[in-house]
């Protein structure tokens, strides 16, 4: 299946991982340090849900919009709702929705830096765009996985966001790799990872791999449906790195009400430590 973010904006997934990053993010800017910021595959910045692609997934409407209709989630889901309240004032149909750098943007201070990494064109264009109005963002059309690694550690706390399309092969080995390689030169460095989960097997696969590098994950798995069909996207997960242990609460919360809320018999929300 086709991961490229436009397809998804504002879908269960992007619920689960964006509500996370928001709670990661005020923990992490809760004091004075200023915080480096590496978005390995920042996508467009932001999404236009009538587009072409949004309008043929047509997964929002089962997302954010769900969401804002019922208007009764949970207070770790306040960060986000007003994110997209305040990107649509003056458009009750909200028909935008805000990608991970324009969330990570307004979350961050004068004092953080934020690198965004995207590589198509288009999307990249975009993202220069939304990044624009914020003079501590950059984004750049390079390798997300080099660029975390080259910079990790390069004053204030890393942190970096892993979000890749999935297309490519290695992108779960690359995951790992850039884990081992930003915790070796940064070991105060947190790392949030964003997976699908389609089958048990690649997902247990994955956790084996980066248990070899790191004790210190906490693994929110969001299953909408059993993991029977490869095909589909049957879940997500949030892998999060050296996050403060404060945080887990609420992500505990965002997961299991999200699997609650929107799936099906059977869904599930788990919270462990790898």
């Amino acid at each position: 299946m086709n991961y490229r973010h436009a397809f998804h904006a504002g879908n269960f997934a992007d619920l689960q991982k964006h509500a996370i990053l928001l709670a990661l993010l005020k923990a992490l800017t809760a004091d004075e340090s200023p915080l480096a910021v590496i978005d390995t595959h920042a996508g467009a910045g932001a999404y236009d849900l009538r587009g072409d692609m949004a309008q043929k997934s047509k997964e929002a409407a089962a997302g954010i919009g769900r969401l804002l209709a019922e208007g009764d989630a949970p207070e770790p889901f306040a960060p986000l709702l007003k994110a997209v309240e305040e990107l649509n004032v003056g458009n009750k149909d909200a028909p935008l929705y805000p990608g991970s750098p324009l969330l990570i943007a307004r979350a961050l201070r004068r004092s953080d830096r934020y690198a965004a990494c995207e590589l198509r064109d288009d999307d990249f264009d975009q993202l220069r765009k939304v990044l624009g109005p914020y003079a501590f963002a950059q984004a750049l059309q390079a390798d997300g996985y080099a660029t975390a690694e080259a910079r990790a550690g390069r004053g204030g706390r890393t942190f970096v966001l892993i979000d890749p399309p999935f297309e490519r092969p290695d992108d779960y080995a690359q995951c790992v790799a850039t884990v081992r390689a930003v915790r070796a030169v940064d070991p105060a460095a947190v790392l949030a990872i964003w997976t699908p989960l389609k089958d048990l097997e690649t997902f247990d696969a994955f956790i084996r791999a980066l248990e070899n590098v790191t004790d210190d994950a906490l693994v929110a798995e969001l299953r909408l449906r059993p993991l029977r069909d490869p095909m589909k996207m049957n879940g997500s997960a949030m892998v999060l790195v050296g996050a403060p242990t404060d945080i887990e609460p609420q992500v505990a919360q965002i997961t299991t009400f999200l699997a609650e809320r929107l799936g099906d018999t059977g869904a599930a929300g788990r919270v462990w430590r790898a």
